[in-house]
Formats: structure tokens, sequence, C-alpha cells
């Protein structure tokens, strides 16, 4: 029972505008109905005038088809009134309408300026400034490498480029099957003589 007594009520999403659109749809609609019923009697009362001229009672006809020609006249108005009804249910929901989108663009516009505040037009131009000088410095990069290579590289890397396009494996110097030829003994030890006739030399010069 406390919480059905203290749950607060929720806040009413129909508006004042929404209220006036409903009266005058309301107010339309009984309109619609009276031209409706006074349409169905004014025929009626055309059939009864053309019954009493045939009875000889013209007078009596005269009369209906004056209070006829009266009833005319105020469905004539009422039509009119439904009209600007009409017109003004327009007017009310075309005006929610723009209401609408004008919150809309203030919404865009707070958010603009915020976002404005976050980044500002110097740190637009410095981001534009670092950007381009590291475009300046891969281009310089590009053509440092561009120089170093000669024609006959800049070819070796697009075949190789072209071989791993194509899903192929680079061809590589092949390495020679060709066994290596053995020293001779008496090669191997032509250092060893000539390194014990040098020893006795260098002991005199030492001495």
């Amino acid at each position: 029972m406390g919480n059905v007594f203290g749950r607060k009520s929720q806040p009413s999403r129909v508006t004042e505008q929404d209220k006036a659109i409903l009266q005058l749809k309301q107010q339309r609609d009984k309109l619609k109905q009276y031209q409706k019923r006074i349409t169905l009697q004014l025929e009626k009362e055309r059939l009864l005038a053309k019954q009493l001229i045939k009875d000889g009672r013209k007078e009596k006809a005269l009369l209906l088809l004056k209070k006829k020609r009266y009833q005319d006249q105020l469905l004539d108005k009422t039509e009119n009134q439904i009209s600007n009804l009409e017109h003004m249910v327009q007017d009310i929901e075309f005006m929610q309408i723009e209401m609408k989108v004008i919150e809309g663009l203030k919404v865009g516009n707070d958010c603009l300026k915020s976002m404005h505040e976050i980044m500002s037009v110097e740190d637009v131009e410095r981001i534009l400034d670092e950007t381009q000088e590291s475009i300046e410095y891969q281009r310089q990069i590009d053509e440092l490498l561009a120089g170093s290579l000669t024609q006959e590289d800049d070819d070796a890397v697009l075949a190789e480029l072209e071989a791993i396009t194509q899903g192929e494996d680079v061809a590589l110097p092949e390495v020679p099957s060709d066994p290596i030829p053995e020293v001779p003994e008496a090669a191997k030890a032509e250092p060893e003589r000539r390194e014990a006739r040098n020893k006795p030399d260098k002991e005199m010069l030492a001495a």
C-alpha cells in the first residue's frame, strides 16, 4: 500500500497543443453530425413540400420552403465553420512540426559548439601542418631510396615484386656442386719450415 501511494506520477506527455487539437477536432465532428442531420431533414421537407403542392396546399408548401431556405443558409455557415476548424487544426499541427525542427536545430547547434570548444581552429591548423610535414618527410625518404638504387636494382625489385604477386619463388643464385680441391701436404708444411728458418734471425736481433 505504501508503494502505491508513494509512487510518483509520471509527467503527462499530452501538451497543451495536443489538447487544443483534440477540442477542435471534437467541435468539427459535432458540426459534421449537425450538418448530416440537417441535410436529411431538408430532404424530407423538400419531399413534403412537393406533396403539399400536389395536395393543393400551396401556402403550406411555401412556408416549408422558406424554412428550408433558412436551413440551407445554416448549412453553408456550418460548412465554413468546419473548414475554419480544419485549417486551425492543420496550422497547429504544422506549428508542432516546426517547433520540433527548431528544437532539433538547437540541439545540433549546441553539439557543434561543444565540438568547436574541444577542437579549435588552431588545433586543426596544427594537425594539418603536422600531416603535411609527415608527407614531406616520407617524400624525401622515397627520393633518397630511389636515388640510391640503379636501374638494374629497380628492375630486380620489380621482378621480385612480380614473382611474389604471382605466388612464385624468386630465383636465387645456384650453389656450386663441384667438390672443393684439397690442399697438398707439402703446401701445408711450407709455412712451418719458413717459420723455423726465420726464428734464429729473430733471436740474434733480440740479443
